[in-house]
């Protein structure tokens, strides 16, 4: 193996740039040469590639987003895509591929494998949390500290005017986010994919805490909850006797400056990545779990999901 390329796809998520700065300087470090793979996959189509030293990943482990760009490309799975995108490898002579991304990003690389492409090796980077094998993606720890400050912002003027208010996260078929942020900002109730028809039980309980002197409540709603925060707060908010606010998050909680974890996550993946290429691995994602990082099949990172814990929806329920 000479030489190695890197590219992000999907949703940009913090802690992509951490990945790949120690993707490059641990290939380097293997005496590798490192090419970066701009735009995603529709990038590899067009032959966006430019090689990547030690100078062209200074002082990004701090920034969020991905350096190279992302993209989706409705080409690139095709069977012309996909020759298309082993032709671009081939004749950039690439050996070996890592991937950043979520369970979309893996489906292509397993693709690209099939079709005569290289060893390929992912890095979960989503803030959704939800690619099996793996107890944090990259961009979870960061996103849910961005929803909590914004919870917290929420509060304090929710409990000025004695006000209801929903903050609707990201999350269209996972409740990770909503949950992690709803939990430790203490919001009275949090509605996510994994608890649906759960309206009824929200209103009896905020109606009681309202009657117990409670001059604020917090719902915390993840996007793909039953029309969202919208939808929640048309059928829960006439039901009360407060007034009530909708606030959606949006793209602001994919961007910012990681966190710590994430960017102490993507170092240790993106050189666990690149350790895995030069042992001859191919197929595979590394994640971490605990304190190891561990392989997990490309098939099982999408045939699989990465659940909220049932022990944490329970907890739910018996702090509010």
């Amino acid at each position: 193996m000479k030489r190695i390329a890197v590219l992000t796809s999907g949703g940009d998520a913090p802690g992509m740039n951490a990945a790949i700065r120690a993707t490059v300087r641990s290939g380097l470090g293997h005496g590798l040469e490192v090419v970066g793979i701009e735009h995603g996959y529709a990038g590899l189509l067009r032959g966006d590639l430019r090689p990547l030293g030690r100078p062209d990943v200074v002082n990004i482990i701090h920034r969020g987003g991905t350096v190279l760009g992302t993209g989706r490309s409705a080409e690139f799975p095709t069977p012309a895509g996909l020759q298309q995108a082993v032709n671009v490898l081939d004749t950039h002579a690439i050996d070996g591929l890592v991937l950043i991304g979520g369970d979309g990003t893996f489906r292509g690389a397993s693709a690209l494998a099939k079709a005569g492409g290289p060893p390929a090796v992912g890095i979960p980077g989503t803030i959704d949390n939800d690619v099996y094998g793996t107890n944090r993606s990259l961009g979870f720890d960061t996103a849910v500290n961005t929803a909590l400050e914004a919870i917290d912002r929420v509060r304090d003027t929710a409990t000025s005017h004695e006000m209801l208010h929903f903050v609707e996260v990201m999350g269209r078929h996972s409740g990770w986010l909503a949950v992690a942020a709803g939990l430790a900002g203490g919001a009275e109730a949090v509605l996510c994919p994994e608890v649906p028809n759960h309206n009824d039980t929200v209103v009896a309980r905020t109606a009681a805490s309202i009657a117990g002197g409670k001059r604020s409540v917090i719902i915390v709603v993840a996007e793909g909850y039953e029309g969202g925060a919208h939808g929640a707060a048309a059928d829960i908010g006439p039901r009360l006797s407060l007034d009530y606010r909708i606030t959606s998050l949006g793209h602001i909680q994919r961007g910012g400056s990681p966190s710590a974890i994430d960017r102490m996550a993507g170092s240790e993946l993106g050189c666990a990545a690149v350790d895995a290429l030069v042992a001859g691995a191919s197929h595979l994602m590394v994640g971490i779990q605990g304190e190891a990082v561990v392989e997990t099949p490309f098939e099982d990172t999408w045939s699989k999901r990465h659940q909220v814990p049932t022990e944490l929806l329970a907890l739910l329920e018996q702090l509010a």
